[in-house]
């Protein structure tokens, strides 16, 4: 048994992968199930930090972007999780501990300095989140995440963007 994180959650793996209740993650290679589950957890982490900032933020534009970052990644988180469930993922809740270190140092900040951490933050995950599935993209090996990645992708390019734009204006 082996446990990882999917959509912030720790699942309890078979030592042969995914527990099979659906059909097995046959056409998928390790890759594209690493992948899925550092995708998840990344979505997740968007997720958590955006709430926290449509709390806190000081900026209206910062908080309209946290509202899309949450609105955005719950839908993919969603769509994500289909496809484990679909694959044979049993999970059991537990929090990620990256995710809730990132969001207890934003947490600690007030006003213009929270807004100015939290889209950093923002610009650094969309940069390698884009990157890593740009990889996918390229090198996954099973059709139908593949087909989500590239489904996903403008949205994320139009998430790093959007970050970008907004650091300029909370300098």
């Amino acid at each position: 048994m082996r446990t990882v994180l999917f959509a912030g959650v720790a699942l309890v793996l078979a030592s042969s992968g995914f527990a099979q209740k659906a059909p097995a993650v046959t056409s998928s290679g390790s890759e594209d199930i690493e992948f899925v589950l550092d995708a998840a957890k990344g979505g997740m982490a968007e997720v958590e930090l955006g709430k926290l900032a449509v709390e806190h933020a000081k900026n209206d534009e910062v908080k309209k972007f946290a509202q899309r970052m949450v609105d955005d990644h719950t839908k993919a988180n969603g769509e994500l999780e289909a496809f484990g469930t679909s694959h044979g993922v049993t999970a059991t809740a537990e929090v990620e501990a990256k995710a809730k270190e990132a969001k207890e140092r934003i947490m600690k900040l007030t006003g213009k300095s929270f807004d100015q951490a939290f889209v950093k933050q923002m610009v650094d995950d969309h940069t390698s989140t884009i990157k890593a599935f740009e990889d996918e993209s390229k090198n996954g090996t099973d059709t139908d995440l593949k087909s989500w990645v590239d489904k996903t992708l403008p949205t994320l390019r139009d998430h790093l963007k959007m970050a970008k734009d907004l650091q300029k204006k909370v300098k």
